[in-house]
């Protein structure tokens, strides 16, 4: 009679579901470019921001930012004068953002600023019988005429100008996320401020005697245009004025990836 052979279960060949399953979360496709599009808004030195992007490719986005605001100050004693002024932004450029490590949201940003009209307007008069000065020089505002003045800052001397930033947070994320918080710091290359000063009235020594019309008097318009001068040489650091910025954005597809 044969005899039967058992074997133990020990020897058996392993079964599949004893065998553990290893699995790894696909690394996201790349974007296609332009498939997505971003729209951001914050606010900076140059007031309110608003900004729109799109991706270029793995490294890069192309950006449109544009600024606008407008404050207006009153009773600015200076040199004698009681001025009014009012402060007014409104830019706009364009940008390539490069993110040197894609994952995350340092980059480097080089641009043109296309459209700027930056700038600071005043109105200024002189009471009747008070002093002002130009170039070291008392005048004193006729009681009948008296002296008025009108001045203009225009921080738009190269146009279009170049501009430089960086910063932190890719409004169209490589990781996935719809939403960033940018921040961005950097300067516009604008060239030195523009002074343009004009007066009207009539201006005369300390006695009320020898009264000159203040907007034709040759001797007064070489005084004027030396304080001019000096007012130029206050403001000529802004000719690289400084950006700097701070928002959220938002980004969804506008094509497949």
């Amino acid at each position: 009679m044969a005899q039967q052979t058992n074997f133990s279960s020990s020897g058996s060949e392993p079964k599949p579901e004893d065998s553990a399953v290893v699995t790894t979360k696909p690394a996201p496709e790349p974007l296609k470019p332009f498939s997505r599009f971003a729209l951001g808004g914050g606010i900076g030195i140059g007031g309110i921001n608003l900004q729109a992007a799109t991706n270029l490719n793995r490294y890069s986005n192309v950006r449109v930012s544009g600024n606008v605001f407008s404050y207006t100050v009153n009773d600015i004693s200076t040199n004698g004068f009681a001025a009014n002024g009012n402060l007014a932004f409104a830019t706009m450029g364009a940008s390539f953002d490069y993110y040197p490590w894609p994952m995350h949201g340092f980059r480097v940003s080089p641009g043109l600023l296309l459209y700027n009209e930056n700038s600071l307007t005043a109105s200024a008069t002189v009471a009747p019988g008070e002093s002002f000065t130009l170039n070291d020089v008392d005048y004193f505002s006729s009681a009948s005429n008296p002296i008025r003045a009108k001045a203009k800052v225009g921080l738009n001397a190269t146009n279009p100008a170049l501009t430089l930033t960086t910063g932190w947070g890719n409004m169209i994320s490589r990781k996935g996320g719809h939403w960033s918080f940018p921040f961005e710091l950097g300067a516009a290359f604008v060239g030195s401020p523009s002074f343009k000063m004009t007066l009207s009235g009539t201006a005369c020594d300390f006695q009320g005697a020898n009264c000159v019309n203040a907007a034709t008097d040759p001797s007064l318009q070489h005084n004027l245009q030396a304080q001019i001068d000096k007012y130029k040489k206050d403001v000529d650091a802004l000719k690289v004025f400084p950006i700097l910025s701070i928002g959220v954005s938002y980004n969804f597809n506008i094509k497949p990836r």
